[in-house]
């Protein structure tokens, strides 16, 4: 297992932990964010088989829009959608090549509506179901069976996701109790081994991205803008 993010200090207790269950992990500090990380990760990698890349790097920011600090929309935009975009391409094509492997991409709830004072992260999520979904359907048309993109789409879990978004306070945050992050783990990497599509954890979740997709984009944007509002 590679692990990778900004934070050496976390990566080497999660490594530590792993390795005390009688696993095995690297780590690989890099910012996502950074131009050509996908592909510096990948170097780093040394021609080594991939059987599954989970894409969960990711982060929000609260707040209206035309107000927004501009680089941390372009970080968000970079880590969520591009580095993202970039591992995908380069796993699938060595995975193709072997005629094995799975991608485990963690969208979001936020993927099914527009979200008023969250739009560039909805926006972001968006993109992360769209195109895992694209691209389930060229594995499925070209025959390459052996291989899978899952798109894994959560309400709120407990991570410190809310906190670094500035999502204290919310009314979702009341009305959908947060998810252990364990739970959800297990979720996805069930779902992707089982070559699923898109994955919704929880009943009320799940309920509420089929009304998501129901309602017109108008509609289903003053829903979202009411339960991302304090």
């Amino acid at each position: 297992m590679v692990l990778v993010a900004r934070r050496a200090e976390a990566l080497e207790a999660l490594a530590g932990e792993i390795g005390g269950r009688g696993g095995h992990a690297e780590v690989l500090p890099l910012d996502l964010a950074a131009p050509g990380a996908a592909a510096a990760l990948w170097q780093a990698l040394d021609g080594r088989q991939v059987g599954l890349v989970v894409n969960n790097a990711g982060f929000g920011l609260h707040g209206p829009f035309a107000s927004s600090d501009p680089a941390r929309l372009a970080a968000m935009i970079a880590v969520n959608v591009t580095a993202l975009t970039e591992l995908s391409r380069l796993a699938l094509g060595q995975m193709t090549a072997a005629g094995e492997g799975r991608i485990l991409n963690v969208a979001s709830l936020a993927g099914f509506a527009p979200g008023p004072n969250l739009a560039v992260y909805h926006a972001t999520k968006a993109y992360v179901v769209s195109l895992s979904v694209a691209l389930a359907e060229e594995l499925r048309r070209a025959g390459h069976r052996g291989v899978s993109v899952t798109a894994l789409c959560p309400g709120p879990v407990r991570t410190g996701f809310v906190r670094v978004a500035g999502l204290e306070g919310v009314r979702i945050l009341r009305l959908m109790p947060a998810a252990q992050a364990g739970r959800i783990a297990r979720i996805g990497y069930r779902a992707a081994m089982r070559r699923r599509g898109v994955v919704v954890p929880g009943v009320l979740p799940a309920v509420a991205a089929m009304l998501a997709r129901m309602a017109p984009p108008r509609l289903a944007a003053m829903a979202t803008g009411m339960l991302m509002s304090r």
